[in-house]
């Protein structure tokens, strides 16, 4: 029988931690005289008991997790963590019912960005820094996940970046804590500058430091309805998509940074390729609004430029209504949201990766029927691309595929229109933030759809968050098994 009490200590500490983070809004509360600075204590405290209880009920259990505990610890995580995180978002002066604040907690700790709440030009202001917290942690605990955890599982071909992660980085670091530790330290100084540059760019202090923490996130969270485009300021949208993209470049390539090797970054095949396509869909989009809706350059590049990204990256901010160019507009835009950006960053979607050993596997298999005795071998970053990678590849853009159209059905059933199904399940399983419409799109929000949806929604988040394998490996009778 399978060992719970690892999994419930280590879940313990998460849930203790997060019941520490309460404490920020708590000051922000305070220190804007608002009285739900009392809704984040209690919560912290409730929150804090639960993790308590079951550090000290398992305590002594020892250090090491096994490989099904990995995936177990993995889905209680990110499924548990937002059930306590909604506690002062259901309690609050929003009078939220608790299926919303689920909701709104998962969209945050997931990095997705979707959201439920109206009006977040006058809410509290600890509920608006507790948003972006949410959006920070999860930022910081997808890229410790896609660097020690991920490859271990072998989910999806992350098993590609095992030998060459570890192998570069054991010439710095010995252990995978300390890689940890290193990419945090460089997460949260990626923070601090953007939170300079958005100061510098006019913002106040508080929205610059919720801004920064949702933008190095990839997550969107904005204090505002208009969300960027409540600035108006083509600096501050620049400088947002200069670290949305910083914020979807593998953290640890950061490290070949600092230790003076700049030029890795661009060696890296993932990078290269994300960059390119970045350029493509920009020139794209430019162009495009120019020919055929009249904008002026500046205009293209500014509105174009910055949407296209934000979409890429899965970050989901917007300055302008973009599903009113039209459908090539729409169609784009939904189209790319699945993409997303580069493994072990923030950046959400079924990740550039994995297209990239898809079309090098195809071009090997045609290389191969075009000359049946010729020996073609895939490469990837100059590597051959193992068989386990390829078929994990291929059975993840399947699943993905698959998770799609379940989750589409599923909330049309309740009763929601087929764009809005469609590009609900689309913005949940890629993670990105809004959808295509007047009820979902940039311009609206989550909360015309029902519990139902709002629940299915919030599935789709977890499970495409955890890269699909790690969720429905906890469906197989063999999972349990002894």
């Amino acid at each position: 029988m399978l060992d719970m009490r690892p999994v419930l200590y280590t879940l313990g500490s998460l849930v203790l931690m997060l019941a520490g983070g309460m404490f920020v809004p708590v000051l922000f509360d305070l220190l804007a005289g608002n009285p739900d600075w009392k809704v984040f204590v209690l919560s912290a405290f409730l929150t804090a008991t639960v993790g308590g209880m079951f550090m000290l009920a398992n305590r002594g259990t020892g250090d090491g997790i096994n490989l099904k505990q990995a995936f177990l610890l993995t889905f209680l995580a990110w499924s548990t963590l937002p059930a306590f995180a909604a506690l002062p978002i259901a309690f609050s002066e929003l009078n939220l019912s608790y299926t919303d604040a689920y909701f709104e907690a998962m969209s945050g700790i997931t990095t997705t960005g979707s959201t439920v709440i109206t009006g977040l030009d006058s809410a509290p202001p600890g509920i608006l820094i507790w948003r972006a917290l949410l959006q920070w942690f999860g930022g910081i605990g997808i890229v410790v996940m896609a660097v020690a955890v991920l490859p271990m599982l072998q989910v999806g071909g992350m098993q590609v970046f095992k030998a060459e992660s570890f192998d570069t980085v054991e010439k710095i670091l010995p252990r995978a804590g300390q890689i940890s530790g290193v990419i945090s330290g460089v997460y949260v100084a990626l923070t601090a500058i953007c939170m300079f540059a958005y100061l510098i760019g006019g913002m106040g202090a508080f929205d610059a430091l919720a801004h920064a923490m949702t933008t190095i996130a990839t997550g969107g969270f904005s204090t505002s309805d208009a969300s960027m485009g409540k600035f108006d300021s083509f600096g501050l949208e620049m400088t947002a998509t200069l670290f949305m993209l910083l914020g979807s470049i593998p953290f640890i390539l950061y490290l070949q940074v600092l230790r003076g090797k700049p030029l890795r970054v661009w060696r890296d095949e993932q990078v290269r390729g994300f960059l390119q396509l970045v350029m493509f869909l920009c020139f794209t989009v430019i162009a495009w609004l120019m020919i055929w809706k009249g904008f002026s350059l500046f205009e293209a590049i500014r509105y174009g430029s910055f949407n296209i990204i934000s979409i890429l990256t899965g970050t989901g901010y917007s300055t302008i209504d973009y599903s009113q160019w039209g459908s090539f507009s729409a169609t784009l835009f939904f189209m790319i949201m699945f993409i997303g950006g580069c493994a072990g960053s923030t950046s959400c979607g079924i990740k550039i990766f994995r297209f990239q050993v898809l079309l090098k596997s195809m071009k090997s298999w045609i290389d191969q029927i075009l000359q049946p005795n010729g020996v073609f071998i895939a490469r990837y970053n100059s590597r051959p691309i193992p068989e386990d990678v390829r078929n994990s590849v291929m059975s993840f853009l399947t699943l993905f595929l698959a998770s799609f159209l379940v989750l589409s059905f599923a909330i049309s059933a309740t009763g929601a229109d087929w764009i809005t199904s469609f590009s609900s399940a689309g913005t949940a399983l890629a993670n990105v933030g809004p959808g295509l419409g007047e009820d979902v799109g940039p311009a609206g929000t989550f909360n015309g759809l029902n519990d139902a949806a709002k629940w299915l929604m919030s599935l789709g988040m977890l499970v495409g968050r955890l890269e699909l394998f790690s969720v429905l490996v906890l469906l197989s009778p063999r999972f349990w098994r002894a």
